[in-house]
């Protein structure tokens, strides 16, 4: 297909995104463990120490309509509030006609001892989100097009009020973790008031409310050899099942899969998909994901993940690339006696 064709049936359906009922996706990690506070803001401080992390992702890259994203954060834990905050910065860049968002988002959490190596983590989140359109000048609109030649001469356009303006809104989440030293369980709930994201002047477009459920269990597989360094303990060895279902609006998925851990290396495999669940009688299956990573002891991890695409769009859609990185910094009450005793057991990828 020719690329001046490529684009026009692209711009058909961002006509029907502006003249009816859309329903908004957020961006999506892979990785979604790596980018912890965007996924749940529960996670908000949950290192104890203050972390800083960056995500990138490059989804179909073989298409002329991709999606990139670029994330980073910081958060730490406040040992007089028994509090964690955060802040996150991300950047987000949707198909050909460049549909751009910028979100800086604050968090807040608390931690609740429930028992012996149990614990329990609220959080919440507000953000600001601005969108606008890079390149509004190039659209075409559903009026400028014969729905019997869809592919014949463009007509002259209609100025729509408002049209092309950045649109900028207001964005409520909240979130609550529970776990112990082997399991987890996390429920966060983005868009919570459902912001209006039209680009008209009078239109309503109501980002829908985004649910994402997550848990996990880690399994020891024994120990290793001894680690390289004055502390003489053996490497830890152990799997990770993991799972986080998705939904908004119509759009349902599941990520499942495991992490494999040999101190310091991560391996991961994991499904993205609802077969049994159709959207609009189109299959629901997206990726095989394939991550690998280390975890250093100093504090630093790095991972790169593939999204090998099962979806129609096919293998020759470029997949997705998927890179992350955090950084645990110092710890400045290394003294101080933390109410803590037992580490949270979630993969850092």
């Amino acid at each position: 297909m020719q690329r001046s064709n490529l684009y026009r049936l692209f711009f058909i359906l961002l006509s029907s995104f502006v003249f009816f009922q859309s329903y908004g996706q957020d961006p999506q990690y892979s990785q979604y463990y790596a980018a912890p506070l965007y996924l749940n803001p529960a996670f908000a401080g949950s290192e104890m120490v203050p972390r800083v992390g960056l995500n990138y992702r490059n989804q179909w890259p073989g298409l002329e309509a991709q999606f990139t994203t670029f994330s980073a954060y910081f958060d730490t834990f406040l040992d007089d509030y028994n509090s964690g905050v955060g802040l996150l910065v991300m950047s987000d860049t949707e198909g050909a006609a460049q549909l751009r968002s910028t979100t800086i988002a604050g968090f807040y959490s608390y931690e609740l001892r429930l028992g012996d190596k149990a614990y329990f983590r609220p959080g919440f989140r507000a953000s600001y989100i601005r969108r606008d359109i890079g390149f509004f000048e190039n659209l075409i609109f559903a009026n400028q097009i014969d729905p019997a030649n869809p592919l014949g001469p463009i007509g002259p356009g209609n100025d729509l009020p408002g049209f092309g303006e950045p649109v900028n809104l207001l964005s409520l989440s909240a979130g609550g973790l529970f776990f112990t030293d082997k399991f987890w369980f996390g429920v966060s709930a983005d868009h919570l008031n459902q912001p209006n994201q039209s680009f008209l002047e009078n239109g309503i477009s109501n980002l829908p409310y985004k649910l994402s459920i997550h848990t996990g269990y880690r399994i020891s597989l024994g120990t290793g050899g001894y680690r390289s360094d004055f502390t003489h303990m053996y490497k830890e060895r152990f799997i990770v099942p993991t799972l986080n279902y998705k939904r908004q609006g119509p759009f349902e998925q599941l990520d499942l899969g495991a992490y494999l851990y040999l101190e310091p290396l991560i391996l991961g495999l994991w499904y993205r998909g609802l077969p049994y669940r159709p959207i609009e009688n189109q299959s629901n299956r997206d990726a095989i994901v394939l991550m690998a990573g280390v975890n250093l002891l100093n504090g630093v991890s790095i991972g790169y993940s593939f999204d090998y695409t099962v979806s129609k769009l096919g293998i020759q859609s470029g997949g997705a690339h998927e890179i992350s990185m955090s950084f645990l910094l110092a710890d400045r009450n290394k003294t101080k006696i933390r109410g803590r005793d037992t580490i949270l057991p979630c993969p850092k990828f």
